[in-house]
């Protein structure tokens, strides 16, 4: 059961970091969208601790594609919501489709990564 709440720690803060670096991809250099130390915080807290938990934890076979689809997730949800709030940048519709598909991905994956895992007859 402690392995199962390690590794949806490493996937919340993989998409805490694909939205924060979106964010401050944004921040810096989008002149639409004011200017915040935040995003810069947050990208820097998250990554930190994504490196501790890599240089600590070993991801089962098959989880590093799931963190890597959390990120991208990170990514595309901040910038659907910035684009919703600044339509003058563009419209949100192609990064919510995204998001949508890779949450269902994401969702399948997992299942898929949980079925294996107890057949095998680890705890996941």
């Amino acid at each position: 059961m402690n392995n199962n709440v390690g590794e949806k720690g490493t996937l919340l803060l993989a998409l805490v970091a694909g939205l924060s670096i979106n964010g401050a991809f944004t921040a810096l250099f989008s002149s639409v969208v004011p200017f915040s130390i935040f995003p810069l915080i947050a990208l820097v807290l998250s990554v930190y601790c994504l490196h501790q938990r890599y240089l600590n934890r070993a991801m089962p076979q098959g989880f590093p594609s799931v963190a890597a689809g959390c990120f991208l997730l990170g990514m595309l949800i901040y910038s659907a919501i910035v684009r919703a709030e600044y339509p003058v940048i563009g419209s949100n519709f192609l990064p919510s489709i995204l998001s949508l598909v890779l949450i269902f991905w994401i969702i399948r994956r997992l299942s898929l990564l949980k079925k294996e895992h107890t057949e095998v007859g680890e705890d996941y």
